[in-house]
């Protein structure tokens, strides 16, 4: 069982986040949580990574003196799966908003998708969502975004090492991506839907992987609880 001494040297925690918790409130949990445990009046935990509310899977928390790793673990390749629906887009590119626009499937075949992928790996420039934490001018996009004004984002490149539809099931989607820093899947499904000729959003998604972190190794957040120390 990690101690008090354990925690402040530094620990890397390998957590799996739950639908709908923000990283911050996993965060946030887990440092009351230690500090409950230890009666520690403060202690630094930090993530290595957002993952939106509506996805799942790999967060790298740190605590501690191994918070100052943070950067490392941040550049490292990250590995995805999930669920592009085809036919449909959102201003925020995934399930946060509601379909806003739709357009023509008839048209696609298995052999279309197929071919359409390789033009999405190697270095790829892509946008950002208006949805998304990138700051600009101060504020966050999402901020824009939500009070309804237009803001101008500029391209970003980012490396697409693996991707590959995994299983096609009508207009949806089954994808793995293996990425860099700063890839936005949820653009990731909105381009794909444009290379289809139609229109694309992110309807599910989990992390898998960052560097050699698996998902399959990480507690969920009550299982990291009960492993705590207990008061009584």
């Amino acid at each position: 069982m990690q101690t008090e001494e354990d925690f402040k040297n530094g620990q890397v925690l390998l957590i799996d986040k739950p639908l709908t918790w923000t990283s911050f409130q996993a965060v946030n949990k887990l440092r009351w949580s230690i500090r409950q445990a230890f009666s520690i009046k403060k202690i630094k935990v930090g993530h290595a990574g957002t993952l939106d509310p509506l996805a799942t899977g790999l967060l790298v928390i740190c605590t501690g003196k191994m918070t100052k790793q943070i950067n490392i673990f941040q550049g490292q390749e990250k590995e995805y799966t999930g669920t592009f629906v085809i036919g449909g887009t959102t201003p925020s590119f995934d399930l946060e908003t509601e379909v806003n626009e739709t357009f023509p499937t008839d048209h696609i075949t298995e052999e279309l998708i197929q071919n359409a992928i390789p033009q999405f790996i190697g270095k790829i420039e892509q946008y950002p969502p208006v949805f998304s934490a990138i700051k600009k001018d101060g504020k966050r996009l999402y901020e824009f975004a939500r009070a309804g004004e237009e803001v101008e984002i500029k391209p970003r490149q980012v490396e697409i090492t693996e991707f590959e539809i995994t299983e096609i099931n009508g207009l949806e989607l089954k994808f793995r991506v293996v990425c860099s820093k700063g890839t936005y899947i949820r653009s990731l499904a909105n381009d794909f839907g444009k290379a289809l000729n139609s229109g694309g959003h992110l309807s599910e998604l989990r992390r898998t992987r960052i560097g050699d972190f698996k998902v399959e190794d990480a507690l969920t957040p009550e299982d990291f609880i009960a492993s705590l120390p207990s008061k009584d």
